[in-house]
């Protein structure tokens, strides 16, 4: 699937909807549940989360993949873990302040 920043995408595994904040060139396979997410306003197909894929997604919380240049906002959580083909999306760390010495 062709990402943009600010496409709103949903699970068709459970009730996850994100946001793409950075996006990579290309087809990338976005995926929730082990199903590739669904545009904002299509109904959810109601598949089984697969096996591997029920860590959840977490509201408010990024996910990313560095080496791709991938940045997701989850909007509404759930049960299904946000991924890229096989590879299960972490959760992006907070950056370090400086030290206000």
């Amino acid at each position: 699937m062709e990402l943009k920043a600010g496409t709103r995408l949903r699970s068709a595994t459970d009730t996850t909807e994100v946001i793409i904040v950075r996006a990579p060139t290309g087809d990338v396979d976005v995926r929730c549940g082990g199903t590739p997410l669904l545009p904002i306003d299509a109904e959810p197909s109601g598949e089984p989360i697969q096996e591997g894929f029920g860590e959840g997604s977490l509201l408010g919380k990024r996910y990313a993949d560095e080496d791709l240049g991938l940045e997701i906002l989850c909007t509404k959580g759930g049960p299904a873990s946000l991924s890229v083909g096989a590879d299960v999306l972490a959760v992006k760390g907070a950056k370090a302040l400086p030290a206000s010495d």
